[in-house]
């Protein structure tokens, strides 16, 4: 169990890091949309590559923070219902969760979506639309997000176990603070 618990630490500090990474990437969203506009509305200039940016952006914020946020403990949950358990209990509903339920969501559509990302790759796909981005990239967002929530599903599968065998007190009540 302890290089297990090696392995949710070092899974929770990547996640974490590249949780904090990302929040750039929304100023960073801000100030092309805001540039984009102002182009756009004074200078009657607009690009294709500008709109497909912010999607681009969007998706990585979305799809890089899904393992930040599970970390964190922010998914949305049943917490009305369970948070009436005991800590436990809630332990239990999680690893039922986690197995039965985001552990195969996020297998599968990391796995579906490798081939079309190195399709993709593979030939360069561009946009169709004039002026538009490389869409490899974008394609790429998903299985590494999915890879992501994967992991971090993953160590709190683990964190919930040791939760359960004594070894840790419970999972989660400090992850708000510490990151």
């Amino acid at each position: 169990m302890g290089l297990l618990l090696g392995f949710s630490r070092l899974v929770d500090a990547v996640n974490g890091a590249i949780g904090r990474l990302v929040y750039w990437l929304v100023l960073v969203a801000v100030i092309v949309s805001s540039g984009n506009a102002v182009m756009r509305y004074s200078l009657n200039i607009s690009s294709n590559a500008w709109l497909e940016l912010q999607w681009y952006l969007f998706a990585a914020i979305f799809l890089l923070c899904s393992g930040y946020t599970l970390l964190r403990n922010e998914h949305i949950r049943i917490d009305i219902v369970v948070s009436r358990f005991s800590k436990r209990t809630q332990a239990w509903i999680d690893i039922f969760g986690t197995i039965f339920f985001l552990m195969p969501m996020a297998v599968l559509i990391m796995v579906l979506s490798w081939p079309m990302f190195m399709d993709s790759f593979v030939t360069g796909e561009m946009s169709s639309n004039a002026g538009g981005l490389i869409r490899w990239p974008a394609k790429f967002l998903v299985p590494a997000g999915f890879f992501l929530l994967t992991i971090q599903g993953l160590s709190e599968l683990i964190k919930r176990i040791a939760f359960l065998t004594g070894r840790i007190d419970a999972p989660g009540e400090d992850a708000k603070s510490a990151h």
